[in-house]
């Protein structure tokens, strides 16, 4: 028996598809199942579902052309949607949409037999449960809900607590994890690119395999969830048949994400290499984008995923629409409109193959498909402390780029400068990594890492690009959900202010000292110095250089050392209210303090 799966992913921003999900609607569908993906607000999806349900039941094509009025309708229940709609009382529908609008105003809509959510980050928290809780509406009364992920594996219990389910912890790296007695063994089966096309979400790294070629590591570092996630090293996973699965059926991708937590530890790494260049991904690597609008007509001729696959030819109509004349935008809009497939709700796979006749022309004439240079990324970083001179020489052989190298801990900068050094040796000029600071770190040492990178980028000539990134306790029931964590070494204070300068770098630091310098200060002295700073000050630096800043640094120096230690007592807090003011008894810190209270500043929580 078909069985109908839902698979959702919360409505959180987010840089990559989900993987996980992406390998299940490949298990669900090889077994024959209707397989449906959906990420954004699970109300929108319940509409969406009752509308169809309506349309169907009506039958009647013209309703297509109305089908966001009857979505609003049955959201919000005014009859000025439904008047709108010609003919709409006259045809008797009216009963029979009140139907669906009371079932939506019941939360009454169980159809999938099995629904799946995917969990990420624990700070996603509120929005995770709240999705988990909602998406048990969707699931038929002897049906199966699933959930899995990140969060899900590190904090079972509290999923369970709140939800009433019990996640699946880990990886689906058994037969049988999903239905007793299956062979297949999920974790390596190829992704189903398909279901990306029946969101409107786009995500910002799509055209590319993804993928691992190992899983786990050998670090078993505190602040990393690894070891939780991927408890076993495996230091060889083949890749090659998933990308020749991914050609055939989706289409030639352009880069190569592999998220290996720890590849130099493996045995197999010339191994590894020598297969990523078989692939297609050796030194100079550049590729063709295959015919999207073939793979497209394919799939759908093919029968794999007729809703995203007439989603993906229906984006492809208009893209086409937006560069044509307008005399034949306006013949091109009348075809579309003549088969039915000017809206989602109406397109059928008849319709499609009857217009590809007129299609095909216009698409060839409309679109170009040219040479494109292709990269190698190992997302999650290598390690410093495992480079070798015939390692990054083995690298190097790849179209690497960004090379990520890690580097959490300040003690360990000789061994990140001879990676560095290292990889600038064999040509590999781009480098990447995230700085792990408000850990076990201190704010200096988070400048002076940042300072090696940019003097490494004017030695070697190399582009490196840091992001410092912020500790945050992923199971610690305090701070799990939320972002409120603060360091040893860190106070509230300091936090705002590194992100309120990351803030005009777009999160980033890369190349050119005399600009690092204006950020984050030109010597330690400096740096503390912006810290300290109020964050209107930081945020408007030149607007204010040269007169208010200048007299809130007066102000902060003319305090003796009992004032000072007083006063950035309050600051560390990051509060600035009147009533924090007020309560100071020394006239010379509340002058201070009024500095932080400007009006451009963002003063109080920290984000």
């Amino acid at each position: 028996m078909t069985r109908k799966v839902l698979l959702i992913e919360p409505d959180y921003k987010n840089k990559y598809p989900p993987m996980g999900l992406m390998k299940i609607a490949t298990y669900y569908r090889r077994l024959g199942d209707d397989v449906r993906f959906f990420k954004g607000d699970l109300k929108k999806l319940a509409v969406q579902l009752l509308a169809e349900d309506f349309y169907h039941e009506i039958g009647n094509p013209e309703l297509g052309k109305h089908f966001e009025a009857i979505q609003n309708y049955i959201r919000l229940g005014k009859s000025a949607f439904l008047e709108s709609i010609p003919n709409f009382r006259e045809d008797g529908y009216q009963e029979i949409i009140a139907y669906y609008r009371k079932r939506y105003q019941k939360e009454l809509f169980p159809r999938f037999d099995v629904v799946g959510v995917t969990t990420l980050f624990t700070f996603y928290w509120k929005k995770t449960i709240e999705t988990i809780n909602f998406a048990k509406k969707f699931c038929k009364p002897h049906g199966k809900m699933l959930v899995g992920g990140v969060a899900a594996t590190i904090l079972p219990d509290r999923i369970f607590a709140e939800t009433g389910i019990k996640p699946h912890e880990g990886l689906l790296d058994k037969p049988g994890d999903l239905d007793e007695g299956n062979e297949y063994i999920i974790d390596e089966m190829p992704l189903d690119y398909s279901i990306l096309d029946e969101i409107d979400y786009a995500y910002p790294a799509r055209d590319a395999y993804f993928g691992y070629m190992t899983r786990g590591c050998i670090r078993k570092c505190p602040f990393c969830a690894v070891t939780r996630l991927e408890p076993k090293y495996k230091d060889y996973i083949s890749i090659k048949k998933q990308i020749q699965y991914t050609d055939k059926r989706f289409g030639r991708q352009r880069d190569l994400l592999l998220m290996d937590n720890n590849v130099l530890a493996s045995s197999q790494f010339d191994r590894i290499i020598e297969e990523i260049k078989e692939c297609g991904f050796a030194r100079g690597a550049s590729y063709v984008p295959d015919d999207e609008y073939e793979v497209a007509l394919r799939n759908l001729k093919e029968g794999y995923n007729q809703r995203g696959s007439i989603r993906k030819l229906l984006r492809l109509y208009d893209k086409i629409a937006e560069k044509l004349t307008d005399t034949a935008a306006g013949e091109f809009y009348i075809k579309r409109e003549e088969l039915g497939l000017l809206y989602k709700i109406t397109a059928s796979k008849e319709a499609v193959f009857a217009f590809d006749e007129y299609f095909h022309p216009l698409y060839e004439r409309h679109t170009s498909r040219m040479k494109r240079t292709r990269y190698i990324d190992f997302n999650q970083g290598i390690d410093a402390r495992l480079v070798t001179d015939g390692k990054m020489k083995k690298l190097s052989e790849v179209n690497i780029r960004p090379l990520r190298i890690a580097f959490d801990h300040y003690e360990q900068k000789d061994i990140y400068i001879n990676a560095v050094k290292t990889a600038a040796k064999y040509g590999i000029k781009y480098l990447s990594n995230y700085l792990l600071y408000n850990f076990l770190d201190k704010p200096e040492e988070l400048y002076y890492r940042m300072r090696i990178n940019v003097e490494l980028c004017e030695e070697l000539d190399v582009r490196i690009h840091s992001f410092p990134m912020k500790y945050h306790p992923i199971d610690d029931p305090k701070y799990f959900s939320n972002r409120d964590y603060i360091g040893t070494h860190w106070n509230r204070k300091f936090i705002r202010a590194v992100q309120a300068v990351l803030n005009s770098t777009k999160g980033k630091i890369g190349r050119g000292v005399s600009f690092f310098e204006e950020a984050f200060g030109k010597d330690i002295e400096g740096f503390f110095d912006i810290l300290w700073m109020p964050e209107a000050f930081i945020i408007h630096r030149m607007k204010y250089k040269d007169n208010l800043t200048c007299a809130w640094r007066e102000s902060f120096k003319s305090l003796d050392e009992y004032q000072k230690g007083e006063a950035q007592n309050i600051i560390m807090a990051n509060i600035f209210s009147d009533e924090v003011i007020e309560r100071c008894d020394d006239k010379q810190i509340r002058k201070l303090l009024e500095y932080y209270k400007s009006e451009h500043g963002i003063a109080g929580e920290d984000n």
